[in-house]
């Protein structure tokens, strides 16, 4: 395993009140960072976010940033490299929506997918080309396990990480060899605000056992990583399960 050296001394986070980012940000306060931005919607969760970091001893910034504002993007993104390196881009921000209602409700449906995909791709492009002409830097992406094989109980957030999904690999891609990383994360359902009330599901796991993982696929110059690790065989045999079999058992 390589040393603290390769992981990031400035972090940009887009979805600055991310349970999952804000572990990770902790963590690699702790490692190395010293230098966070924290992008989100004006609100006093993103301020408390950023006094909690800054407790830490990191020197953190909000930024305003609207996930469903991709004309803005450019702008909003082009003043924090302006400011100074970035080593690392963190693209945290999504809504899981509520399966039941948004399928009678079309409008609420596309506002996830705006959200999740159409955002992403923006922000993604943005934060890839910003690193690509300083010449390093790594770009995570949370995508979600969800993303492998639709669900009846959550087809439509599935199918906007999905679309996510395949975008940050073919990102990937397209800056190998410029000295930018693009590194997919694929967690399972992780338990935070967001998922307070719905159904566990085995394999459940914490921002904080996210962020672990994050901090060790940075280490390796990962391109995939699976939390926990165990999902990436149990989905394997999933995705090539009978249709009606794969209906049964996720019923």
């Amino acid at each position: 395993m390589k040393d603290a050296t390769d992981l990031p001394q400035s972090l940009l986070v887009l979805g600055g009140t991310s349970e999952i980012a804000l572990a990770t940000a902790r963590r690699l306060i702790a490692r190395r960072t010293r230098t966070v931005w924290l992008a989100g919607r004006p609100s006093l969760a993103l301020e408390s976010a950023a006094g909690s970091l800054r407790a830490l001893g990191a020197d953190v910034r909000t930024v305003a940033f609207d996930a469903l504002d991709p004309e803005s993007h450019e702008a909003v993104l082009g003043k924090v490299f302006a400011d100074g390196p970035v080593d690392m881009v963190l693209l945290a921000f999504g809504i899981l929506g509520d399966q039941a209602h948004d399928e009678r409700d079309p409008v609420r449906a596309v506002r996830v997918a705006q959200t999740n995909y159409t955002g992403a791709v923006s922000a993604g492009l943005v934060a890839g080309r910003a690193l690509q002409t300083q010449g390093h830097g790594s770009l995570v992406v949370l995508s979600s396990a969800a993303a492998e094989r639709a669900r009846r109980a959550d087809f439509i957030y599935g199918s906007s990480k999905a679309g996510l999904d395949v975008f940050a690999q073919g990102l990937g891609d397209a800056l190998h060899g410029t000295g930018v990383h693009v590194m997919v994360v694929r967690p399972g359902s992780v338990r935070t605000g967001q998922t307070a009330g719905r159904v566990r599901t085995p394999l459940a796991g914490t921002p904080e056992a996210v962020a672990t993982a994050i901090e060790l696929g940075l280490r390796r110059r990962s391109e995939t990583v699976w939390v926990p690790g165990a999902l990436r065989l149990l989905l394997a045999v999933l995705r090539h399960a009978p249709r009606v079999v794969y209906r049964w058992l996720m019923a």
